[in-house]
């Protein structure tokens, strides 16, 4: 089973500016996906899709293959999944025909090779075709529609305790497996028999602002 790594990282970002190569615990953020991907025993290749000279001189320097994304899918409207097609594509046209995909965001930085190589793990045992990583979440929802307040996943007039509820959780952005398939049929990450791989509340943390970066650091001994 051939298992490739792609890690989305484009140049620019207007919540943070360069975002991707900011220090996190004295390595650029784009550092720490690879790495992942690379303490994971069953990837046999890590690619860096990126429109950025920096990114991609950093990526290789910590060991990354490159795949040179065009400017028309790393502009503020392009999606994940564009750039992940794109890397098919390229993979095929290198001959390089991965029966598993694996898709890291370098924003989700709260992850080892040890989850990636469960959540693969994960996949092959429930005979799925996508898996997305989840965190658990305790929170009561609600949402206003024109005006109106709506609880969504619990009944106000009869509050549960939390530890009655059934176990929901929260796409935390950290790891997608699924087969290249489901990314050919439904331009989507997800599709088919889709698995949850569940990890730690601290791993729904995303890297979205300067401070974010300071909390993670401090949050996880980094």
């Amino acid at each position: 089973m051939t298992i490739i790594a792609i890690i989305p990282a484009r140049g620019g970002s207007k919540g943070v500016p360069r975002k991707n190569v900011l220090p996190l615990a004295g390595k650029p953020l784009i550092a720490h996906s690879i790495q992942d991907a690379q303490e994971s025993t069953l990837i046999d290749a890590v690619y860096v899709s990126t429109d950025d000279q920096e990114i991609a001189t950093i990526s290789r320097q910590y060991g990354a293959k490159i795949i040179h994304r065009p400017a028309e899918l790393a502009n503020d409207t392009a999606s994940s999944e564009s750039a992940l097609i794109h890397g098919l594509e390229q993979l095929e046209q290198e001959k390089i025909n991965p029966d598993l995909l694996v898709f890291l965001q370098c924003t989700s930085p709260i992850r080892t090779g040890r989850d990636i190589n469960q959540a693969i793990a994960k996949l092959n045992a429930q005979q799925a075709d996508s898996l997305v990583s989840v965190s658990p979440s305790h929170r009561f929802l609600w949402e206003e529609v024109d005006g109106v307040a709506k609880a969504i996943n619990y009944d106000y007039r009869h509050r549960p305790r939390r530890q009655d509820m059934n176990p929901q959780y929260v796409e935390n952005g950290s790891i997608y497996v699924f087969k290249p398939w489901v990314l050919k049929e439904h331009n989507n990450r997800l599709g088919g028999k889709i698995a949850l791989y569940v990890m730690s509340e601290m791993a729904a943390l995303e890297i979205d602002s300067v401070n974010d970066f300071q909390m993670i650091e401090f949050l996880t001994g980094k």
